[in-house]
């Protein structure tokens, strides 16, 4: 059993503590403890921490209503920039924030099928930067972490892609790849972990510390949050929800398994669901899963609302097991599958949920469409990126305060 240090818990007190800071915008020392489990002593010192690494700012008094006034504590968006990178099978995102995660400018280019050996798309991302800073006129100096999420199973601390089905990587140094292209500080991780921190701080997990984040893209997966914290499991591998198996023997997945939730309601499923329902629906033409996704969210013939019918109880009945499983407060859909199909597919969804989820489970969890504007992925990446930086520079503001040299 792994044993968590001082080090470990003050780390994760901090990032409570920011978190909070960063879902409310503006808050004082003694609104945090109100809402946390923290002590008054704790918060104190995290936000010592904080203040002398320059991440957050005191920027006002509040009056307390008797009393000394509450200083007001915000996140410091003038200390420096951050990019945020999804990287998807079939695009490369790249976004810029400020140090308070507000997005700047954002861009995407497409990839094909062709573009899976990890020195090319190493390549593609490095440019991808590069043409953002350029048109954005930033100074790489000020650029304090670019966070990268990449498909499939991850190992962040040592930067690896363990497995990427879609590209029949295993064990790739991909992050040794990119800081040679990229040299700036780089942080690795996948869109389950990225989506789900963005809803944390952002979204859902705002008025919910347990929560499901389940995205739905040409893959599919469910990232966790156990009171207010990512749940990464044993290998960091949690979360592949996407492939446990929902109909027995049925359709082969990716993954080389057979029946699994993927198979059936990540893009790819939706559109061989649409194939069974009638193999001559123009949707189908070209292969584009983008266009036959985008198509399905105005499609109005019978045959489209059919294959949404069978995809949305499917899902419902996929997300039953998440909630008897797992008993979150909240089920947040999210990625571009969901964006786009999510209002259609919601309601019959919820109705299989409902006959399949035990009802003390059900009854307590709220299952919603992401409300994150723009890229949750490349926010959620640009916050690992936060963390990094804030890592880094508590570890220097310590070392100074010390008298030792940096």
């Amino acid at each position: 059993m792994l044993r968590r240090t001082t080090t470990d818990i003050r780390k994760a007190n901090r990032l409570d503590v920011l978190r909070r800071i960063y879902a409310a915008g503006s808050i004082s020392r003694q609104e945090i403890a109100a809402d946390s489990e923290l002590s008054f002593a704790t918060i104190a010192n995290v936000v010592n921490d904080l203040l002398s690494a320059g991440v957050i700012v005191e920027d006002r008094f509040r009056d307390s209503g008797g009393g000394r006034p509450r200083a007001i504590l915000t996140p410091n968006a003038r200390r420096g920039l951050l990019v945020g990178v999804d990287v998807a099978e079939t695009y490369v995102h790249v976004e810029l924030f400020d140090l308070a995660l507000r997005p700047m400018h954002a861009s995407e280019h497409p990839i094909g099928p062709e573009t899976n050996r990890p020195e090319e798309l190493a390549g593609h991302i490095a440019a991808a930067i590069e043409a953002l800073l350029l048109e954005c006129g930033a100074d790489r100096a000020d650029v304090r972490g670019v966070g990268v999420s990449v498909p499939g199973q991850v190992a962040p601390e040592h930067g690896v892609s363990v497995f990427a089905p879609g590209w029949n990587w295993h064990d790739v140094p991909l992050l040794a790849i990119l800081q040679d292209r990229i040299g700036l500080p780089l942080y690795l991780d996948n869109p389950l972990m990225a989506s789900t921190v963005a809803e944390l701080w952002f979204g859902a997990g705002r008025e919910a510390d347990n929560l499901v984040c389940v995205t739905i893209g040409t893959g599919v997966g469910a990232g966790i949050a156990i009171h207010g914290s990512l749940y990464r499991g044993t290998t960091n591998a949690a979360g592949e929800w996407g492939h446990s198996v929902l109909m027995f023997d049925g359709r082969g997945c990716r993954c080389g398994s057979r029946g699994c939730v993927e198979a059936y309601v990540g893009a790819p499923g939706i559109m061989a669901t649409l194939a069974e329902v009638d193999p001559s629906h123009v949707l189908l033409r070209g292969g584009d899963q983008t266009a036959c996704v985008q198509g399905l969210a105005t499609a109005d013939d019978p045959r489209a609302a059919e294959a949404l019918t069978r995809t949305a109880r499917l899902l419902g009945a996929a997300l039953a097991n998440l909630i008897n499983v797992l008993n979150p407060e909240a089920v947040v859909l999210s990625s571009w599958v969901a964006g786009h199909l999510g209002p259609r597919l919601l309601p019959e969804a919820a109705e299989a949920l409902a006959a399949h989820a035990l009802d003390r489970s059900r009854t307590a969890a709220r299952l919603l469409l992401s409300d994150i504007p723009g890229n949750p992925v490349s926010l959620g990446a640009a916050t690992f990126a936060l963390e990094g930086f804030l890592d880094e520079a508590v570890s220097n503001a310590s070392r100074t305060t010390s008298g030792r040299p940096l």
